[in-house]
């Protein structure tokens, strides 16, 4: 069963279809020719010049050749030495037939890679050095260094973004606007913010666009700077890097954040470094701003023209348009933030130690300059946090000012931020305030083992998730409404689709957040109050949102991402000594072969496999199969598991285990786009016992005495249904059907759903096991609760149930396939969310004997898994527990809508 995509409800579901766009630019983004001229829009686009045949793989000798060096060099990443020992390996095996192979070495693959035209972009570099006067003696190192900054030409880089096909069904030639169509009880029509174009910022700079004959009817190309510091490697030495991404956001928040190539690597910034002593003095301060700003503007010097000037490119869907230029949003963290402000200002006008008094009005470039007039530059820096003599990079270009420009930026600013670094920071500090130390201790480590840190570790996300159970009893409600107001916040933000009433949700978290937190000043934990610039920062994503649109496609964890690629695994195959040049010429081989692949992918060159190609040229006709036997094959063959233990600790096998380990909880995964589908697992198991077995059996293997009469009772509902207007089927007293058939078992199923606000493929899908199993990962067994949907027409969890799977089976009764799960049902134990956590509780239903309420019911009715956390309170729990055994430990257990993204939006 497929649950349907709704209609957008301001809660972060929908697409570009979902809405009505009210307005957009429609004179903008016209296609021409390649000299500029305008064509009637039904013109076909083109042929690509590089579309030279089905046979040209230039510079390849054939399609075996190309797999080779791709696979070799981009997805195994095999050394050189390797490399050279395959090749050895695979020429004695056509010694015999007097073949040889496609390279003699991996120089000779190097050097062919090196020869592709595509994506062929030279690495350039400047020179910068300090050219102030030098102390008369005891110059510093760092005044007398040489810095070097190498970058690729960013109007070539991005010319090659633009014509990439892989982003013409995900990219927006000119700007939108968006409002909800279908107007509820809460969906008023409202304005929608979701991918760049959309956004109010993007919407002025096409105003400007259009206002000069020159440009009107352009396309309008926002590009997007990013940089964040890296270390590679502690062990070795200093070893930091300092990229720089670049991206332009007609390319939707998708494909941003499914790490698609739509971020390239742009350069590498110089590191100035000195002693600790010197890192405050004035000079060096300037100079390392001066630096950056001036390293950047070389670097972005030619797209200078095409900013005021329109530069004919070709697009993804193959068509000319001609193109303007404009510096859009810097993604950076807190500490880069300040440096590109030149200053450790916020971006309104908030006096310096006045961070908590509220928002001021927005600072900007002319207000700047009257600052540095009117100030000397010690006042400047002491009062308002401002370099007064550095001139930013922005100021070079066209429509730009740094202080609009500094994207909000979600990993830095709130979760590592205001959630780690400050509450949860000041919940430790409270808790070693209030208890003797050894007290404390117990208690810290309670809270770990109630989060299970075993699973979370250090990682901020993680922690997050579990957090407000694992405090609550342990400090006083307010800060555990501190937490919840803090993390409602969070999640709002993190939403594919912010609109109106989102930003009405926004609002209320951020009064709450700030309502509470007064605990953390009256409890002494932070007796001065809150002079903090990320906390400060909440204050101003409304104002960013409504400017960029939804900040997860400007976070920072995208520029993160692209340090393993870019930096680190580079890194990695170098020599590790003085590696950048290394670093720069294996990224350039990289980009080749993406450049290459998109290329032949898109003349349909990559169709099949090297056999399937090598078959064809042969004219030898390739096996073929039926899709259909095999789908009837899957259906007979899955995943089955051996008979249940009653107490859970039946042992499989050590092979059980390691298949356990080596499956994947889940994974992004591309469409169809659905909200929620769920399906059995497909593969067999290497440690299956058995594969069938009879209901009665089993019933009595795994302490069901009723598991019979429950998959008779399931079958008679779903004949009733299937046919409700048979005399059968009307009688609901009418006899249960007899089942003499075998039924199959399952370890698992697979719940494949919607949820663009985390991890996903380009269509915002996501998959996840849901288990069922007696053993896993030798530890007891695994029984997932899920959202069993009881009411389609409901909205939030008015709409969902609770229940922990104790089985996945399926079975065929007259020819019907029926894929079913045997439950053990939970109840709500309020009719609201609890006040303080915000989550629902449920606790285990139970008939008047004791036993757990349960049932079978189809697949069709699982949406998602759930993840429930016990209600602690005051208990502190045992340090044998493991999470794995919590589900049958406590009597009552929130509905963690913390998990991900799309359990907080339907979990309300």
């Amino acid at each position: 069963m497929e649950f349907d995509l709704p209609e957008s409800d301001g809660r972060g579901y929908g697409f570009h279809d979902d809405a009505a766009i009210e307005a957009d630019m429609n004179d903008s983004g016209r296609i021409c020719d390649e000299l500029g001229d305008d064509i009637p829009s039904n013109t076909l686009p083109p042929p690509h010049p590089s579309n030279c045949g089905p046979d040209d793989w230039t510079p390849y000798a054939n399609q075996v050749d190309f797999e080779v060096a791709d696979f070799l060099y981009h997805c195994n990443q095999m050394s050189g030495g390797d490399i050279d020992f395959i090749f050895n390996l695979w020429a004695t095996s056509l010694a015999a037939h007097g073949e040889t192979l496609p390279f003699t070495n991996h120089v000779d693959m190097y050097n062919v890679i090196d020869l592709t035209p595509l994506g062929d972009v030279p690495w350039q570099s400047f020179t910068s050095e300090y050219n102030g006067t030098l102390p008369e003696d005891d110059v510093p190192p760092w005044m007398t260094s040489e810095y070097d900054v190498w970058f690729w030409d960013p109007r070539l880089l991005m010319q090659n973004i633009l014509s990439n096909p892989d982003f013409k069904d995900e990219f927006d030639y000119a700007p939108l606007q968006e409002y909800d169509t279908v107007k509820t009880v809460l969906n008023n029509g409202a304005h929608r913010f979701q991918d760049f174009m959309s956004s109010d910022w993007c919407w002025k700079q096409a105003n400007f666009i259009a206002e000069d004959p020159n440009t009107i009817g352009s396309m309008f190309v926002p590009i997007i700077l990013g940089s964040d510091k890296t270390t590679v490697s502690v062990a070795t030495g200093h070893n930091q890097y300092w990229p720089v991404y670049m991206s332009i956001r007609n390319i939707r928040n998708n494909v941003q954040r499914a790490h698609r190539n739509g971020v390239v690597l742009l350069g590498f910034l110089a590191i100035p470094t000195t002693d600790k002593e010197s890192t405050k003095d004035a000079h060096f301060r300037k100079f390392r701003h001066q630096l950056l700003h001036s390293s950047l503007v070389k670097m972005l010097e030619s797209l200078q023209p095409g900013m005021t000037t329109p530069e004919v490119v070709r697009s993804p869907d193959g068509h000319f348009r001609r193109a303007v230029y404009g510096l859009g949003p810097y993604i950076a963290d807190y500490p880069e933030q300040a440096l590109f402000r030149t200053g450790v200002q916020s971006t309104c006008t908030v006096p310096a130690d006045s961070l908590n008094d509220g928002t001021y009005g927005q600072r900007s470039h002319d207000h700047t300059e009257v600052l540095v007039e009117e100030f000397e530059l010690g006042v400047l820096w002491d009062e308002y946090g401002l370099v007064g003599d550095i001139m930013p990079f922005t100021n070079y270009f066209p429509r730009a000012d740094i202080h609009e420009l500094l994207s909000p930026d979600i990993l830095h600013q709130l979760i590592k931020g205001a959630f780690k670094d400050h509450i949860v920071t000041w919940v430790h500090k409270y808790i070693e305030a209030q208890y003797s130390e050894n007290e404390a201790n117990r208690i810290l480590d309670d809270i770990d083992h109630r989060g299970f840190k075993q699973w979370t570790g250090d990682n901020s996300k993680a922690l997050m998730k579990v957090y407000i159970p694992a405090i609550e009893g342990h400090v006083p409600p307010e800060m555990v409404l501190t937490l919840q107001a803090l993390i409602d916040f969070i999640y709002i933000a993190r939403h594919n689709i912010i609109d109106s009433n989102s930003l009405n949700a926004l609002d209320d978290a951020l009064e709450r957040f700030h309502r509470h937190h007064e605990i953390f000043q009256t409890s002494g934990v932070c007796p001065n109050g809150f002079n903090l610039p990320r906390q400060h920062s909440l204050i101003h994503y409304h104002k960013m949102i409504r400017a960029f649109g939804a900040p997860n496609g400007l976070c920072s964890s995208i520029t993160e991402s692209k340090h393993i690629k870019a930096v680190k695994e580079p890194w990695q195959w170098s020599s590790q000594f003085e590696a950048l040049n290394q670093m720069l010429l294996t990224n350039q081989r990289l980009d080749k072969l993406a450049a290459s692949h998109i290329d032949f992918a898109n003349c349909g060159m990559l169709r099949g496999t090297c056999l399937s190609y090598i078959l064809d040229k042969l004219g030898i006709n390739a096996p073929a199969y039926n899709a259909e036997d095999i789908q009837v094959q899957l259906e007979d063959e899955p995943i089955v598991i051996p008979h249940l233990g009653h107490n859970n600790h039946v042992n499989a096998g050590a092979d059980a285990d390691q298949d356990n380990a080596a499956e994947p909880e889940g994974d992004a995964v591309a469409g169809p786009m659905v909200i929620a589908h769920v399906d059995l697992a497909k593969k067999s198991g290497k440690w299956t016992q058995t594969k069938r077995i009879y209901p009665d059996l089993l019933a009595d293997q795994i302490g069901e005495p009723n598991l019979m009469t429950h998959i008779q009772q399931f079958l008679h509902d779903q004949l009733r249904h299937s046919d409700s207007k048979s005399e059968a089927s009307a009688d609901s007293s009418s006899a249960l059907p007899e089942l003499h058939e075998k039924i199959t078992l399952y370890t698992s199923a697979v719940a494949t759903f919607f949820t663009p606000s985390d991890i996903s493929g380009i269509g915002g899908m996501r998959y996840e096991h849901i288990r069922a199993m007696d053993t896993w990962r030798n530890s007891p067994g695994r029984y997932d609760c899920a959202f069993i949907s009881t009411d389609p027409t409901a909205e939030g969890m008015s709409g969902f149930d609770i229940a922990q799977v104790r089985l996945f089976f399926s079975f065929k009764h007259d020819g019907v396939y029926y894929p079913c799960a045997f439950v053990h049902w939970f109840k709500r134990v309020h009719n609201s969310q609890d006040e303080n956590t915000g989550m629902w509780v449920v606790e285990p239903e139970t008939l008047e004997d004791g036993t757990r309420f349960a049932s079978v019911i189809h697949l069709d009715c699982i949406f998602r898994a759930a993840h429930l956390m016990p209600v602690f309170e005051y208990e502190f729990v045992p340090t044998y527990l493991s999470y794995t055994q919590t589900i049958n430990a406590f009597c009552t257990y929130y509905v963690n809508k913390y998990i991900d993204h799309q359990a907080f939006e339907i979990a309300w």
